[in-house]
């Protein structure tokens, strides 16, 4: 019977959860821009004056997760120092301070018969969020979400519970402050994860779309589970490709940052492809700027021959999202085959060349087909704050709706606005 209840009562919370952000939802669409901005703000002045707080929620979190044995990778998602938290609440402020997204006319036309059309930006209702271990999504998400006038169902991680708790907290006191119903920001107060379930499954009528952050058994469950669309990506597979052009001192500047800076983000170079032609000039000095840095290279028979430090690569790791010390390696042919290999093995999130012929690099932009593609940058830039979007909630990789960084643009629909003077169709 307990177990009955039990389910009863996450049913219960989730129902109303749902109904106070549908309610929240419309009267955000109808909000001024003005007022969302100062709320962004508020909650940006609350997270630096409650930082405190927010550290020793996070505290607690680390400490239950090196209890639980999380890797590296993870532990170094879930912590927030002084830095990250000025990064939040930074982020929330370069959010308000972008134009509004709702209410832009799209595109504008008469039609012979005098009608005026015009396609205008509107929010998506309400957003769900399915995170894990970075806490930091907390304030990006709601700020994004707020943004663009949709209302957000927050569920992060049972890692960062406490630290999303805290930081959430400081949203709801930005939203009473201004005249906001709290509800548009609302997080699920409970680690259960029939919450999950009951919110994928069984949330249609309150949920509009849903949006996964975290490692692929996460997001794989939201695809299999979501009866509403789901924008998001399922692993970063990202490539750096080394062509024979490329300037030596850029190319192992930018494969150690594009690996190294950050080895746990999915935009971490997991594949490093050089040219033949190259490889003798450039191979041993891009792996040994690796293995300086700390990072282990598997690679084929080829890269081994030309730098012992090189390990046995296998066909599983042409496809692995590492999230750690670890990049493969491989001798291609030309560009022809870098595009070959990148379109097999690759996820769709983004790829980068090293290169400076112009006409090479004009060619992999054009020919990858990934949400991300660059030129002499590091993989590490897919980011929406380095995009200039403030903040973002993810990278999507999928071609409908939103692909890249999703920001506050990306968080809108469209409606058609038609207006006439008596007009009948014969």
């Amino acid at each position: 019977m307990t177990g009955e209840k039990d389910k009863l009562d996450v049913v219960a919370m989730m129902r109303g959860i749902g109904l106070a952000a549908r309610a929240a939802a419309a009267e955000l669409a109808r909000s001024d821009g003005e007022l969302r901005n100062r709320a962004l703000c508020e909650a940006a002045r609350l997270i630096r004056e409650r930082r405190a707080a927010i550290e020793a929620a996070n505290r607690a979190d680390m400490a239950a997760g090196e209890t639980r044995g999380l890797s590296a990778a993870l532990l170094d998602r879930l912590m927030l120092d002084d830095v990250r938290i000025d990064a939040m609440a930074t982020g929330l402020e370069a959010i308000a301070a972008m134009p509004d997204p709702l209410g832009r006319v799209l595109a504008e036309w008469d039609r012979p018969n005098g009608l005026v059309i015009q396609r205008v930006s509107v929010p998506l209702g309400v957003i769900g969020i399915i995170y894990e271990s970075r806490p930091n999504v907390t304030a990006d998400a709601a700020g994004l979400c707020l943004k663009s006038g949709n209302a957000v169902i927050l569920r992060g991680g049972s890692e960062s519970f406490r630290s999303s708790l805290a930081i959430h907290e400081c949203l709801v006191e930005a939203l009473r402050r201004t005249g906001i119903d709290p509800a548009a920001v609302q997080m699920v107060p409970t680690t259960d994860r029939a919450a999950v379930g009951y919110l994928l499954s069984s949330m249609t009528d309150f949920v509009d779309v849903v949006v996964p952050r975290g490692g692929k058994s996460l997001i794989q469950r939201v695809q299999s589970e979501a009866r509403v669309p789901v924008i998001g990506h399922l692993e970063g597979i990202c490539h750096l490709y080394v062509h024979e052009s490329a300037d030596a001192e850029m190319a192992e500047r930018l494969a150690v940052n594009a690996k190294m800076r950050r080895t746990g983000i999915c935009g971490a170079a997991e594949t490093l492809l050089i040219d033949r032609t190259a490889a003798g000039r450039l191979l041993p000095r891009l792996v040994g700027a690796l293995n300086d840095a700390g990072c282990a290279v598997r690679g084929d028979a080829e890269s081994r021959a030309l730098c012992p430090t090189v390990l046995p690569a296998t066909e599983a790791d042409w496809s692995t999202e590492y999230l750690d010390a670890i990049i493969a390696c491989r001798v291609v042919d030309d560009i022809a085959q870098a595009i070959e290999h990148i379109g097999h093995y690759g996820s769709g999130h983004t790829e980068s060349i090293v290169a400076d012929d112009e006409a090479a690099a004009a060619r992999f932009l054009a020919e990858v087909d990934s949400a991300i593609v660059m030129h002499n940058a590091s993989t590490q830039f897919a980011d929406g704050g380095e995009f200039g979007m403030g903040a973002e909630i993810g990278i999507a990789t999928g071609r409908i709706h939103a692909r890249g960084p999703v920001g506050a643009e990306q968080l809108t629909s469209f409606k058609y606005v038609v207006r006439g003077s008596g007009q009948v169709r014969p």
